[in-house]
């Protein structure tokens, strides 16, 4: 510590220019004494005509995201602000400005863009003298920012929220990486959930305002000496640096989860979203930039995976998960070229006539190493890696043409992903089936989920017509499970309803179960609609399923 004036200053350097030399106006010289004194909202930089420091407050500091025991006297200010995350472009402007203060001898102002704890900063130069230069660093919101007209705007802001841009953020997190040796800092990644729902009810220029509100309260959220950025669109990223505790962490993610589902105000219209957020914490030696970025968008996959509007930490088993769900992308997509699949067809057995009357088409994955895979495994990554639509259209004419070699009051039930309905040609590839093969349309029934028709796309209900125009049936498939609604059985007039096996095929007593069977069949007969249920593998459960009203039953029992 030295002594100024009475006063203990830290690490004060040359602040004899304080004590008259350079100051030879005394109440000049003690306003700038008064300012060199730590202010926790304004960081103060003392520099000479080189733009080497001087004197830099604890606060300057902190804005410009350096440790407190770093050396800074005689660094070049440019050097500092490098270090601190200021952007190439920004630094060069300010150490211009610095020099045409001297020159000048006014004060000039500019805004500096970046991120870490300069996100955005407004820094002011006045000439002290004819050698000295004083710096004067401000934070500012994106509002003050867009409102400095005198201010250039730079690459590294992004230009809707004046977040840290993609580019920003990267050299941010890729200096906070080298500082802190690999640890000691945390990446959160989230976006909002339905938020593309705004921009389809309301509008971009509303979009355009949620993701500003939303930036404002992530800011709020967080430290200033953490970063936040928008990567594009309504995806976001956050540099904790340095990173608390996990628990504290986890605190930060919670409070951010919280303030941005909170309700939007946006043009009279009350607006609802909500965001996922993953989560990777920096270990010691062993998390350089791309690994935390990767770690973390790992993580917040699996936070969309279990039901949006949470955050998960990343742990070693997401990136297994990851690994092996790679490695069935690319097997998949090669099963599809080498036809690897095989449909298997399971008996559909009418309860009243004791026969069957149709079958079900099943696909399977025949794996060359793995042996035959169900559904239920490698379907939902096709419908996420874009092939459950050719998939789906090859066992439709597998299915059919398959039901051309039975008897001609044979049925063939083929399942339909939402996917091969959204894309508007769906009602043409099973007319060019049927066509191709033969098949009667009354012949085919075509099973759709519950799921799709929460969709309430025009294309939904108007492929359903066009099927119901070619005599082909439609079943709803795993009804009870919760998504369904009375008014979608009214809306569409369904030939069947299949009753999900997690309710027809149990063994033993539960009432509450077998009660809501008998209302679903109930249901059926009224509307005169089959019902069918899934699941049957015992004769004791087969015998409560007719006494409870069902026309129609599958499962192992049969086959």
């Amino acid at each position: 510590m030295e002594t100024i004036a009475g006063i203990q200053t830290p690490e004060t350097g040359g602040l004899e220019i304080l004590n008259g030399a350079l100051c030879p106006d005394a109440r000049e010289g003690q306003w700038l004494l008064a300012a060199a004194l730590d202010d926790p909202h304004r960081g103060l930089a003392i520099v000479d005509r080189g733009t080497r420091v001087v004197h830099l407050t604890p606060t300057a500091r902190r804005l410009l995201g350096l440790l407190p025991d770093m050396s800074v006297i005689g660094v070049r200010l440019a050097d500092l602000c490098r270090r601190g995350f200021l952007d190439e472009l920004s630094t060069s402007a300010a150490c211009a400005a610095i020099g045409q203060t001297l020159e000048g001898r006014s004060e000039r102002g500019l805004l500096l863009h970046g991120s870490g704890g300069a996100r955005n900063i407004h820094m002011a130069a006045r000439a002290i003298g004819s050698s000295h230069v004083v710096v004067t660093l401000e934070p500012v919101g994106f509002e003050a920012a867009a409102g400095r007209s005198a201010m250039r705007p730079f690459d590294v802001a992004d230009s809707l929220t004046g977040l840290a841009s993609r580019s920003a953020f990267e050299s941010a997190l890729k200096l906070a990486a080298a500082r802190a040796g690999g640890s000691g800092i945390a990446v959160l990644l989230l976006d909002l959930d339905r938020f593309k729902a705004v921009n389809d009810t309301l509008g971009h220029p509303a979009g355009d305002a949620v993701l500003r509100l939303a930036a404002e309260r992530l800011t709020a959220a967080v430290r200033e000496t953490d970063t936040v950025a928008r990567l594009g669109g309504d995806e976001f990223a956050v540099l904790l640096d340095p990173a608390p505790s996990a628990e504290l962490t986890a605190g930060i993610a919670q409070r951010i989860l919280e303030m941005v589902q909170r309700t939007y105000l946006i043009d009279g219209q009350l607006v609802n979203i909500g965001t996922s957020i993953g989560i990777a914490l920096a270990a010691e030696h062993e998390s350089p930039p791309e690994t935390l970025m990767r770690n973390a968008d790992l993580a917040l996959y699996e936070a969309k995976n279990c039901g949006r509007g949470n955050f998960k930490f990343f742990d070693l088993k997401m990136d297994a998960r990851a690994q092996a769900r790679r490695l069935n992308e690319l097997e998949l997509r090669r099963a599809l070229a080498l036809r690897q699949f095989e449909v298997y067809y399971q008996p559909q057995v009418d309860i009243q006539k004791k026969r069957v009357v149709g079958f079900e088409a099943l696909v399977r994955w025949i794996h060359p190493e793995r042996g035959i895979i169900p559904p239920s495994e490698f379907l939902p990554v096709a419908e996420e890696i874009g092939i459950i639509a050719p998939l789906g259209d090859w066992v439709l004419r597998t299915a059919c043409r398959q039901a051309m070699e039975w008897s001609a009051d044979i049925t063939i039930a083929v399942n339909a992903s939402p996917s091969q309905f959204i894309t508007g040609r769906f009602a043409d590839t099973v007319r060019r089936v049927l066509e191709g093969t033969g098949l009667p349309g009354h012949r085919l029934e075509i099973e759709i989920t519950e799921g799709l028709l929460l969709r309430s796309e025009p294309i939904v209900y108007q492929t359903l017509d066009a099927l119901r125009q070619m005599n082909v049936g439609i079943a709803m498939d795993d009804f009870g499970t919760g998504y369904a609604s009375l008014s979608q059985l009214a809306q569409f007039p369904f030939d069947k309803i299949k009753i999900d096996r997690s309710l027809s095929g149990f063994e033993g007593h539960f009432p509450k179960h077998r009660a809501i069977v008998r209302a679903i069949a109930a249901l059926g007969e009224s509307l005169g609609v089959a019902t069918m249920a899934e699941g049957v593998e015992t004769a004791e459960q087969l015998s409560r399923l007719q006494q409870d009203g069902c026309t129609a039953v599958q499962g192992y029992l049969f086959s």
